[in-house]
């Protein structure tokens, strides 16, 4: 059987029961990956540094032959992985730029009797088309914003919940975006697999109606927010809750009293000089006797003072709307928040 060229966009809408298998080293495909794509390396990480040194140093050909020498006691394996993966025999393939790699998986996997197909232009095409896509979308976005401990993630799920459209930057990112964002979280992704994950989620979004998003700076732990978002995000409406200052205490004591207590003073260290020595000095005494609250108080010092400064001086004055909020319901909060978007004609609402 012969294999097929196909592009990024057939590679987004594959058929179900094909598999997409990403030829490449296992160190290239955990920098960052097309979701859903399986590796099936040609080459170790260390085969493949020695095959691009010779390539580079040496000479083409004898890459092609020492690539050979590493590929050949390996093709059975090849074989019987994929039709362990694709039971279907409906395979699609990638490698870096739809060269070789790619190509002579495809030859094999097709001699083995497969239906495939491989990406022309290989993941670097499909870098390029998901950042083009962001430039190019312009999706109505509206953003939750207020200082520090106002609930505004509880509230996306509670519009999730509602039937909203939502992107969960925080839970894609794996990190709350603060000094304390690590806490009891999984390891973030590399950048690159950050941008792949929210495009994935971005794109399955109807972008004719209202999409809800958390308010956030462009980095987000160690992973960025792409520049094109984050200046949609920046022009968006912004939905500000007031919220008391004892209620976001009380939520922050809930959220992080129970996280162990060397994590908590690691996160305040990383703030310490914006604290200044003094706040900081308390701020420590304060989780050494158990006062979670006072420490919580401490830090929304800095952060209340961040939010007014770096994120409300970023945006358009006449975007950014204060709501009131004197409940502690998350649901009764987004109900409020998609009253207020439909009575303003912010955007068009979740209808069909």
């Amino acid at each position: 059987m012969s294999t097929k060229k196909i592009t990024v966009s057939d590679v987004l809408e594959l058929e179900k029961g094909r598999v997409l298998f990403d030829v490449r080293t296992p160190a290239e495909y955990e920098k960052g990956h097309i979701p859903g794509a399986l590796n099936l390396p040609l080459f170790t990480n260390e085969e493949r540094a020695v095959v691009g040194t010779i390539y580079k140093q040496v000479d083409p050909d004898q890459a092609f032959l020492e690539g050979l020498e590493f590929v050949g006691p390996k093709m059975r394996g090849f074989v019987e992985e994929a039709r362990k993966k694709a039971p279907s025999g409906k395979v699609a393939l990638h490698c870096w730029r739809g060269g070789q790699r790619s190509s002579s998986m495809g030859w094999l996997l097709s001699l083995a009797g497969m239906d495939v197909q491989v990406l022309t232009g290989g993941y670097k095409a499909y870098r390029n088309y998901i950042l083009e896509q962001f430039a190019a979308c312009c999706p109505p976005f509206i953003i939750v914003g207020g200082p520090t401990g106002s609930g505004k993630t509880d509230v996306i799920t509670a519009l999730e919940k509602l039937g909203e459209q939502v992107i969960d930057l925080e839970g894609l990112a794996h990190h709350k975006g603060s000094a304390f964002g690590a806490l009891g979280e999984a390891p973030q992704p590399s950048v690159e697999q950050f941008e792949n994950n929210l495009f994935e989620v971005f794109r399955a979004l109807d972008h004719r109606r209202r999409i809800w998003l958390e308010n956030e700076s462009r980095p987000i732990g160690r992973v960025y927010i792409p520049d094109p978002l984050w200046r949609q995000m920046v022009r968006a409406p912004l939905l500000s809750l007031e919220v008391p200052l004892e209620h976001r205490i009380g939520r922050l004591v809930e959220m992080y009293s129970g996280y162990p207590l060397e994590g908590l003073k690691d996160a305040f260290g990383r703030i310490s000089t914006r604290l200044g020595g003094q706040h900081y000095k308390a701020a420590i005494e304060a989780l050494d006797t158990g006062d979670f609250a006072e420490a919580a108080r401490i830090a929304l010092v800095y952060y209340d003072k961040a939010y007014n400064h770096h994120t409300l001086s970023k945006r358009i004055n006449s975007n950014i709307f204060s709501i009131p909020i004197e409940n502690n319901s998350a649901e009764q909060t987004a109900q409020r928040l998609i009253a207020f978007a439909e009575e303003n004609d912010l955007w068009p609402p979740n209808t069909n």
